[in-house]
């Protein structure tokens, strides 16, 4: 079911609740849409009400992104982060729309990002922590350009991550996922980092754990 309303496109999945529901937000990865993560969404706890939002950049010939990946010969790959500031607080903003629009806790607000939108969903989480309760991080990394200059200084205490990696990730390395446990930990932030034999994807056994890490935050 598609509500385009909201200032960002999106799909949604109804809960079983009719009111005060847990909200999940799914955020796609560079090139892909609104409907790549939201084929977890049938396997989900019934009482979660899910968003499944589409990137405000589109891309050619399809897809969208939530920032641009630039190619050159001196600086090689690198992230455009002004445009992922943007995007950051355009989801914030997008958050509090959901949270007026549908019957949704907003004390229960997960993030469930793949790739950029987990690296955006570190962002998110870590500049609004307010509107946070829990973060499923696949397949991304820590990018401490998007975030704010005060994070040493906030209160993490409310905030539960679950990120994960794929050890033969070729898209993002490996070695850089690693880095996000001695991050979280110097933040005092609670957290569960797995990785499993797989490139840059989700293998089945990581959607059942951290299907099963969700069910007992919610």
């Amino acid at each position: 079911m598609a509500n385009n309303t909201l200032s960002l496109n999106h799909i949604i999945r109804k809960s079983s609740l009719n009111q005060n529901a847990p909200l999940l937000i799914m955020m796609h990865g560079y090139g892909s849409d609104e409907n790549d993560l939201f084929s977890f969404a049938s396997e989900l706890p019934e009482e979660l009400f899910i968003i499944s939002v589409k990137a405000p950049y589109p891309m050619q010939p399809y897809g969208n992104a939530w920032y641009a990946i630039n190619f050159d010969e001196e600086k090689g790959k690198w992230s455009d982060n002004e445009q992922a500031i943007e995007s950051r607080d355009l989801i914030a903003k997008f958050i509090d729309e959901a949270i007026a629009e549908y019957p949704v806790n907003k004390n229960n607000v997960t993030l469930l990002g793949f790739s950029q939108g987990s690296i955006l969903s570190y962002a998110v989480a870590l500049t609004y922590p307010e509107k946070i309760k829990n973060v499923i991080a696949l397949s991304g990394y820590i990018n401490k350009d998007i975030f704010p200059e005060d994070i040493e200084s906030r209160d993490y205490s409310n905030l539960d991550f679950y990120s994960s990696h794929g050890s033969a990730d070729q898209v993002i390395p490996v070695n850089w996922a690693r880095l996000t446990s001695p991050f979280l930990d110097g933040l005092n932030i609670k957290y569960k980092y797995s990785e499993f034999p797989v490139g840059h994807g989700v293998a089945p056994q990581n959607f059942y754990e951290f299907k099963n890490w969700l069910l007992e935050r919610i």
